[in-house]
């Protein structure tokens, strides 16, 4: 049996963290990995500032207590989303294969899914996930991929018993 996945959830809003808007995003994500039986190591709320995303990114892939992060927010065409770039700045592996999935997937429910610009990769041992902005569609994304996590961590982190999860079970 594996580990449950130990994950920090980020929200990226200027709004939410001057507290101009409340966070819905995170506490959504918050409710679905509690579902989904993993831990939850610690939610933040930053704003949408470059050096800000980069180093919050960077601190916790260091502290290597963190498998998964999820970002919230900033994925999308305004000027002020800079989500994917910070992200790209700070993996040392793209695994573009997740953001395509997660853009084909959720433009099937809603249209506006294809604007996304959310990227996926690795940091250290640490999986880093760009999920939109909306409650709604960042809770269907993380369902999209979140049979694949466990498997997809095992193999960053080089678990020995990583191979045995080829067998993908629906």
């Amino acid at each position: 049996m594996t580990q449950p996945l130990r994950c920090a959830i980020i929200t990226i809003s200027d709004r939410s963290a001057q507290g101009q808007r409340p966070d819905l995003s995170g506490p959504a994500l918050i409710e679905q990995i509690t579902h989904l039986e993993w831990i939850l190591v610690t939610a933040r709320i930053i704003p949408d500032e470059l050096p800000e995303i980069q180093a919050t990114l960077q601190e916790l892939a260091n502290t290597g207590i963190v498998d998964l992060i999820l970002t919230t927010g900033g994925t999308g065409c305004s000027p002020r989303d800079v989500t994917p770039e910070a992200t790209l700045g700070v993996i040392e592996k793209n695994v573009p294969g997740i953001a395509e999935m997660l853009r084909l997937e959720s433009s099937k429910i809603n249209p506006h899914g294809m604007l996304s610009r959310g990227v996926a990769g690795i940091c250290k041992s640490c999986l880093i996930i760009n999920l939109p902005g909306s409650p709604k569609a960042a809770v269907e994304n993380l369902a999209i991929v979140a049979p694949i996590l466990p498997h997809a961590v095992s193999l960053i982190q080089s678990n020995p018993d990583a191979e045995s999860g080829h067998q993908f079970k629906h």
